[in-house]
Formats: C-alpha cells, structure tokens, sequence
C-alpha cells in the first residue's frame, strides 16, 4: 500500500494494498482495515455507497462537518475535485484534483469539512465511497461547481448537473 500526501492537508491519494491482474482478470483490496490504519488511516468506516452516471455527469461539490470519505472508481474513469471549506483553515477555498479510473486503481482519502465533486470521463462510472457517518442530507453542504472565486478546473465546459448541483438547493 502507498499513501501520498497531497498538496491540500489531510488529503490523502492511496494505491490499494493488493492489486492483482492476470490472464483471467483483476483482483483488487479496496479495504483491510488492519492494512489501512498500519498506515496511520484510523477511521471507522461504517456505510458504503456507489453512484453510477454517463459521460459528462458532475456529481458535486458536497461534504460535511463530519464524514471522512475514502473514495474509489470500480468501473470506467473520472475526474474528482475536493475543495477545503473548513473556513478556519488558511487553505479554504484551495482545491485539488485526481483522475481515478479502474485502471489505475487509485483512491482518495477526504475529510471532514471538504468537498468534493466528480466528472464522468468515460461512458459510464460507478464511484464507491466508505464513509465514517451515516448519511444525513439535512447536514451536508454544497458547493457551487462553477464557483467564479474558486475557479475550479473542469474538463468539460457544460456538464449535465442536477437541479442541486446547478445552484437549486
């Protein structure tokens, strides 16, 4: 297993502890927690959930002041933005950006009071979380997508966007 840490604080880009491919397949270990908190990631992990969307779907920009999330790509390819909006931080507003993919196998760690968002990239995506709350909709936050402060690079100019994600609380 590798853990990189990212430019925003507490966010963490992990490569799965075992990652197999051979002529049948892949074989992937998206979780141990014995493995993970060796590595210093200690979070109870309690709910896990997937959304799966076509090409230029963007989910996002949401979070919490509680959730640490450990997100995953299962199948296709997309663009994920977190965003620090912990506003007692000196990084608020800063955000960063992964491409995760069943390829690469990649995964992002985020915590609580960041937001994120993803951007389909292939035809179609199914996107994993773990979480460490259960889910509450009446706690979340959200984060305009096209935010002109924050000026977040996507690549795709028009993405679709639910009524939410759009600026429609």
């Amino acid at each position: 297993m590798e853990v990189i840490k990212t430019n925003l604080n507490g966010v963490l880009l992990i490569k799965p502890p075992t990652i197999f491919e051979d002529f049948r397949g892949t074989y992937v270990e998206l979780y141990n927690e014995k493995v993970y908190k060796d590595a210093g990631i200690s979070i109870d992990f309690i709910q896990d959930d997937i959304s799966s969307s076509t090409q230029h779907v963007l989910r996002g920009v949401h979070g919490d002041s509680e959730t640490w999330k450990l997100i995953s790509c299962l199948m296709g390819k997309f663009y994920l933005v977190v965003v620090n909006w912990d506003r007692e931080s000196p990084q608020f507003g800063k955000w960063t950006s992964f491409v995760l993919s069943e390829t690469n196998r990649l995964q992002v760690l985020v915590p609580p009071q960041f937001g994120n968002g993803h951007l389909v990239l292939s035809e179609q995506t199914i996107f994993h979380y773990k979480q460490s709350t259960y889910y509450n909709r009446s706690s979340q936050f959200t984060i305009l997508w096209n935010d002109p402060t924050l000026n977040i690079w996507w690549p795709v100019k028009n993405p679709i966007v639910s009524m939410r994600d759009g600026g429609a609380s």
